[in-house]
């Protein structure tokens, strides 16, 4: 389980078929193999560790759900080590399983915020409702505004200082999980219908 508070952001150093080196001396000052990471909000077991950079393996579902098959060396990622049971849980709870990817439609300043508009598919807009979270490229956001086809964050100045958010351009794709809770209200409600209806 993950908070989506980055603790680093990481510089991609290999991303080849399956595989992926990411260099992070912050977060593998006290990481140990076998451990969960969340890159750009997946969850993924170190598998190597070599001086200040880590190894993961990747599955072709991950590449299905998400945007990490497009990282290159040199891009940056969100990081974020799981969490212990004595953590604030400071963001939301994030399961680190990214259920799908939006696309960045605008970037928009207002005042020291930023606020960043994304479309995203209906499957999964359907679980966001406004001052709901979301957690983008493992980032805990509040959605501020939501119509059929997209919804809205905002981005302090904390966060646009310590995520790869404000280095990406519209037409960028993002990894997205929604809020859980939402998701089994839904699936307990659908299958309430489903036995009353029988």
């Amino acid at each position: 389980m993950f908070t989506g508070i980055i603790e680093e952001v990481g510089e991609v150093v290999e991303a080849g078929e399956g595989t992926l080196r990411i260099r992070a001396p912050l977060i593998l000052q006290d990481t140990k193999l076998g451990d969960s990471i969340a890159i750009n909000g997946v969850d993924l077991t170190v598998a190597e560790i070599a001086g200040d950079t880590f190894f993961a393996n990747l599955m072709p579902e991950t590449y299905r759900r998400s945007n990490l098959g497009e990282l290159r060396p040199g891009d940056r990622v969100n990081l974020e080590r799981s969490c212990r049971p004595t953590d604030r849980l400071s963001g939301h709870i994030v399961r680190g399983v990214v259920e799908g990817t939006g696309t960045i439609e605008s970037f928009m300043p207002e005042g020291d915020a930023v606020i960043v508009r994304i479309r995203a598919p209906r499957e999964l807009l359907k679980y966001m409702v406004v001052k709901g979270p979301v957690c983008i490229d493992g980032i805990s956001l509040t959605i501020i505004a939501k119509d059929a086809e997209s919804f809205s964050v905002s981005l302090v100045q904390y966060t646009q200082e310590h995520t790869n958010l404000v280095g990406r351009k519209p037409g960028d794709r993002v990894n997205l999980e929604t809020d859980i809770l939402a998701r089994y209200v839904d699936a307990l409600l659908e299958a309430r219908a489903q036995e009353a209806g029988q």
